[in-house]
């Protein structure tokens, strides 16, 4: 209490005093405010600071490239005990899989490089921390498969105060291997190309592509020297085309038309090289380019067909003097060609089938023959005559060899028919009526019928060789007189072989051969007119031969009487 009125009397006695000392004490607490104020402003400014240095700290180490950084001191802070700082990312002790991870220095890194990289990075980045000179290069790790760029730089500030020198790693191992990859592919796809071209020119006819405004792209070395002495360039620059006799495109027209219709064309074209005249084919295909359905390019070929079309003259030569030929003979021929079409005939067929010149004049077709002849009653009798027509026409794709036929007509005439193909397309029809040579065949052979008949019923036994020497004919009377086997003649022997089956009879005899010699010479003999055999057996035989009027051998085996 005391005190109180102490200071309430000091109050009265002196105001001034407490007025001052309640100013200051105001302004004492303003400043400290004030103070407090900048204070927390600072720890916010710091605050922030620190974020965006933890955020820009954390970008790098999340930058795909590592970075190794030589941090330089403040050139305006002079701070003696302060050098260059070393400073390795995450990032990068990451991708050379460094064993001190951060904490490893430059000369840490370069032992993973080869020696000559080494020598080569330290002077890149000697040169950058001496004359700020960036740089970028790639290496490749020693101590593992991977390829890293290297890109060094400098960092000022705005003042012109050098921060640091930092040199970026990054690992292009995929870039480079696929680079390499596509450089291989590139230089196989260059190899593949020379070859074909090497192909294309070494092809011994001129080839060309027209691109789908019909421009000529590409060509071989034929084409070239057909383009009468202009370089490659020149024909592809300029659309230089080979030209014919007339000295017009010898396949443009036919590449416009095999465009149109999508459709490989092909023609007969003529040219003069070397002053001599040549007949070639010109192809013109079309195909759909880098599989697109709008463009539409041309492969073109050029054939030499001279010798071809020299050869086809001489056939049509050849076969006009053969017909010429087979209308003078008396067989009957006609040509159908490849259209069913009549397109030769003799005077023989007209004779045969009784056709008139006004029915040739009408260009008759094959078919239209056969249903002249039918109404001629002419032709064979058939149960279906559709079914027969039709398989006539079939026969010409289908004959390849010559097939031979009859044909028995309703006359009662027998007509041998031929039919072969043609050279240039169709059948060539040959009819040869071998009416009476049947009937004295058959003649004939009834005549050999009774000739055999007669000679089965004699009794001696008989043998006839054929002028081949091999037999022909036996009876069964020589069956059962020399015990022969139908078998061992049914092979045809020969005279010698006969006589060697007949040698069991003659046992009794020394000497085989001789008497075998013997027995030949007297069936062949001019001379001889028979002989006698004395077998073992006590049956005598007496033999006889004679030479036929077609040179066949006959000869008779007769018993003698007792």
């Amino acid at each position: 209490m005391t005190d109180f009125n102490l200071l309430s009397d000091m109050y009265y006695a002196a105001p001034e005093i407490w007025y001052v000392l309640a100013a200051i004490f105001v302004i004492l607490f303003a400043i400290i405010m004030a103070e407090l104020f900048r204070i927390l402003k600072l720890k916010q400014k710091n605050y922030f600071l620190n974020r965006d240095r933890e955020r820009y700290a954390e970008t790098l180490y999340a930058s795909r490239d590592g970075y190794f950084a030589f941090i330089y001191p403040d050139q305006k802070v002079n701070d003696p005990r302060r050098n260059i700082v070393e400073r390795c990312s995450r990032r990068l002790a990451v991708i050379m899989n460094l064993p001190n991870g951060t904490k490893s220095s430059f000369e840490d890194i370069l032992k993973n490089f080869y020696k000559d990289d080494v020598k080569k990075i330290q002077k890149y980045v000697g040169m950058l921390k001496d004359e700020g000179v960036s740089f970028d290069d790639e290496f490749m790790l020693k101590t593992a498969n991977k390829y890293l760029r290297l890109v060094g730089t400098r960092i000022n500030g705005i003042d012109g105060n050098i921060y640091c020198d930092m040199i970026w790693f990054r690992d292009v191992s995929f870039e480079v291997n696929k680079i390499s990859s596509l450089e291989n592919d590139k230089d196989n796809t260059y190899f593949q190309l020379a070859q074909l071209q090497d192909m294309l020119d070494n092809l011994p006819f001129p080839v060309w592509l027209r691109n789908d405004k019909l421009k000529i792209i590409n060509c071989n070395k034929k084409f070239v020297e057909l383009c009468g002495g202009q370089s490659k360039e020149n024909i592809l620059n300029e659309g230089i085309e080979i030209t014919g006799i007339n000295g017009e495109s010898i396949s443009k027209d036919l590449a416009k038309m095999a465009h149109a219709i999508n459709r490989g064309k092909k023609n007969t074209v003529s040219l003069i090289k070397n002053g001599e005249r040549l007949v070639m084919e010109a192809f013109e295909t079309p195909f759909h380019a880098e599989e697109s359905l709008d463009k539409i390019f041309t492969a073109g070929t050029l054939i030499d067909v001279s010798e071809l079309d020299e050869l086809k003259r001489n056939l049509k030569v050849h076969q006009n003097a053969q017909l010429e030929i087979l209308g003078t003979l008396g067989t009957a021929f006609a040509v159908f060609n490849q259209h069913l079409k009549l397109a030769f005939h003799n005077q023989a067929f007209a004779r045969l089938w009784q056709l008139d010149d006004d029915w040739f004049e009408q260009e008759p077709s094959y078919a239209m023959f056969l249903d002249t002849i039918r109404e001629k009653r002419l032709l064979p009798e058939v149960p279906d005559y559709v079914m027969f027509k039709n398989d006539e026409q079939k026969k010409f794709t289908q004959i390849i060899e010559p097939q031979k036929d009859m044909l028995h007509l309703p006359n009662g005439k027998t007509l041998r028919r031929l039919r072969a193909a043609y050279p240039t397309g169709g059948l060539i029809f040959a009819y040869e009526d071998i009416t009476d040579r049947l009937a004295t065949t058959s003649a004939y052979n009834a005549l050999l019928s009774v000739q055999k008949e007669m000679l089965e019923n004699l009794f001696d036994a008989v043998l006839i060789f054929g002028s081949n020497g091999r037999l022909n004919f036996y009876n069964d009377a020589y069956l059962k007189l020399w015990n022969a086997q139908k078998t061992f003649l049914a092979q045809e022997p020969n005279l010698e072989e006969i006589l060697d089956s007949q040698r069991h009879f003659f046992s009794a005899k020394e000497d085989w051969e001789s008497l075998k010699k013997e027995m030949t010479a007297h069936l062949l003999s001019m001379t001889t007119k028979t002989f006698i055999l004395n077998r073992k057996d006590g049956i005598d035989v007496e033999v006889a031969s004679s030479n036929l009027s077609d040179g066949s051998l006959m000869i008779t085996y007769k018993k003698t009487p007792l």
